[in-house]
């Protein structure tokens, strides 16, 4: 079996592995994440995903390094992490009432064997209609800043999610469905009897 490494400090991220049954330890090299117009979401997802995989996996070249990245879409416009708490208001007005797609790109990386495989998951999110003092009082609940589309599914979903369709793991920061698969074949597996 070998050591994994998420190379992330989301909390989220770190809790979906756990209660997967996984042990892993948190390394995380700031990578500042590239925002651009001229990738699709999907694009955008891996390609920062990739560069934060890469900052940590040379230092660890035994260890199998996980690296995720999430975007959310509405039609063209993509949402990351919210500047402010203005921003985030904005963000939430923008997609109430609204369909949006949640992209969460992940590089699983083995260096000294020059291993590396790509996995994004797309999971369509449905808002239901929610008013100025509706979006005042779920963001005085969470904390915004560091989530992209400025919310948190895991958190107190039903105040604002109207559905999910597709991997709800994926909104909150990984698509386990895919994750676990990848990382077997990396001969990285959840301890027996972890599981709940």
């Amino acid at each position: 079996m070998r050591s994994l490494i998420l190379a992330s400090g989301s909390t989220r991220r770190a809790d979906l592995l756990t209660e997967a049954g996984y042990r892993f330890t948190v390394v995380v090299d700031p990578v500042t994440e590239l925002f651009v117009d001229f990738l699709t979401p999907r694009e955008l997802t891996l390609f920062n995903a990739r560069r934060k995989a890469f900052a940590v996996a040379p230092r660890h070249p035994e260890a199998v390094v996980l690296a995720a990245d999430t975007i959310v879409a509405l039609g063209a416009k993509k949402f990351g992490k919210p500047r402010d708490l203005s921003e985030a208001r904005s963000f939430l007005q923008e997609l109430s009432g609204h369909t949006h797609s949640v992209f969460t790109g992940a590089a699983i990386v083995h260096y000294a064997q020059s291993r590396l495989c790509y996995e994004v998951a797309q999971t369509e999110v449905t808002f239901r209609k929610l008013t100025s003092s509706e979006i005042e009082a779920y963001l005085s609940r969470i904390n915004p800043l560091d989530k992209a589309g400025a919310y948190a599914a895991q958190t107190d979903p039903g105040s604002i999610i109207e559905s999910v369709d597709g991997s709800f793991t994926n909104v909150v920061g990984l698509p386990m469905e895919k994750i676990t698969t990848t990382l077997a074949r990396f001969d990285v597996e959840p301890e027996l009897g972890a599981r709940s």
